[in-house]
């Protein structure tokens, strides 16, 4: 799930220097297909929880809003929360790691 505010910053994001070696093309069919496969929530409860970086209250408000369980992040500010109302947050490697447990359980 994704809102169009974070869509929004994703693009900004990979517009900067770091993603020179991708071309605007790919970055466009990317945000393309991402786009059109998520499930996009407006948050209509907006929450003040990260002063050092409010932009990423955007992250904990589309999260919340959806109802989603998990938030995937490689941000200092959202990793050190560790949780946000039920909502744990943790890296792309622990949610790999989880996924796998997940699959074993089965």
């Amino acid at each position: 799930m994704s809102s169009p505010q974070l869509l929004a910053e994703l693009a900004d994001v990979l517009s900067r220097g770091k993603f020179d070696d991708v071309d605007e093309s790919q970055i466009e069919t990317f945000l393309s297909i991402l786009s059109s496969g998520v499930i996009l929530v407006t948050p209509s409860k907006s929450f003040k929880v990260i002063s050092e970086d409010p932009d990423d209250d955007v992250v904990l408000s589309t999260a919340y809003q959806g109802g989603a369980t998990h938030i995937v992040s490689g941000d200092r500010h959202l990793l050190d929360l560790g949780e946000f109302k039920g909502i744990r947050i943790v890296t792309v490697k622990k949610m790999f790691e989880l996924l796998l447990e997940s699959r074993h359980d089965e």
